[in-house]
């Protein structure tokens, strides 16, 4: 491979003298010779000093920290507003259809809930959509609940499930947001609860890495998700052919996600996880849950 070097012209040949014979792949252009010399850099071109001048950005010391994200500029980007119809009545489904589903988990919240630590009072919920968990909350005194969710009409029904469960509606706070960005600061939380949620963000690993990110060190990641049906199946092959129009009709759900390997691959120091099938939820049925420990 060649590189390309801008090089002054040869001093004149003295009279008399036989003139030195150009290299025959030079060439030359208003006084000046753009020779082609071997390269020794591998793939790697710098032509000049202004593209070298380019790079300086690039070759900054890694120690040097990014700016921080914008929740809001994720948010947008992520999912942007739906219209307001939309919003609404995809809230009022989740308010009505989701009671069979929730009947049929409570047990298996009930076991993961209550492996929370007294001392874990600064709450975050992943996707808190209508509020179906608050009621797992209310034996602990003192608790306070950031609801992260994208859509705002989930606010009205998640604060009804607030005083529902009695808790102090001063407990809660409602905040627009996606998992990959969440508003949060580093550190602060001692709970993570994430339930049918990783199965409808648009990055899974960045989600995972800002759970890690918003938890304290020793602080409990609780998730229960719905998963693909082993390879091979014929609940897979179902779950491939709808699994386009389950995201279309259902918020960008994905029915073929296999969420319960990527939370072993996040990196938690500890990782207790489980797998159940559901009977009244054929095409979700199966399900992981579990409880990591950053």
């Amino acid at each position: 491979m060649l590189c390309l070097s801008l090089v002054a012209p040869p001093p004149m040949a003295p009279a008399g003298r036989r003139r030195r014979r150009r290299h025959p792949t030079s060439v030359t252009r208003r006084g000046q010779t753009l020779a082609a010399l071997p390269c020794h850099c591998g793939r790697r071109h710098v032509i000049g000093a202004s593209s070298a001048a380019a790079l300086l950005p690039f070759l900054a010391p890694p120690s040097l920290a990014a700016p921080p994200v914008d929740p809001d500029v994720v948010l947008q980007r992520v999912h942007p507003s739906r219209p307001d119809w939309y919003e609404e009545f995809y809230a009022s489904a989740m308010d009505q259809g989701m009671k069979s589903y929730e009947a049929e988990i409570a047990g298996y919240k009930v076991k993961l809930f209550s492996q929370l630590s007294p001392a874990g009072k600064n709450i975050l919920e992943l996707g808190v959509g209508t509020g179906p968990n608050f009621k797992y909350y209310a034996s602990e005194d003192g608790v306070n609940v950031i609801g992260v969710d994208p859509n705002k009409h989930m606010e009205n029904y998640a604060r009804a499930a607030v005083v529902s469960a009695g808790l102090a509606s001063s407990s809660f706070t409602f905040r627009r947001g996606v998992a990959e960005a969440l508003p949060a600061e580093d550190n602060s939380m001692d709970v993570v609860v994430g339930t049918l949620v990783l199965c409808s963000v648009n990055n899974i690993d960045m989600a995972l890495r800002e759970i890690k990110r918003v938890l304290k060190p020793g602080g409990l990641y609780v998730f229960i998700e719905h998963v693909a049906a082993p390879d091979g199946t014929l609940l897979r092959l179902v779950q491939g052919a709808l699994d386009p129009l389950q995201q279309f009709v259902a918020d960008g759900c994905h029915l073929t996600r296999r969420t319960g390997q990527s939370i072993r691959d996040a990196g938690f120091s500890s990782l207790s996880l489980d797998g159940v099938r559901l009977s009244n939820a054929y095409i979700i049925s199966p399900h992981v849950y579990g409880v990591a420990c950053k």
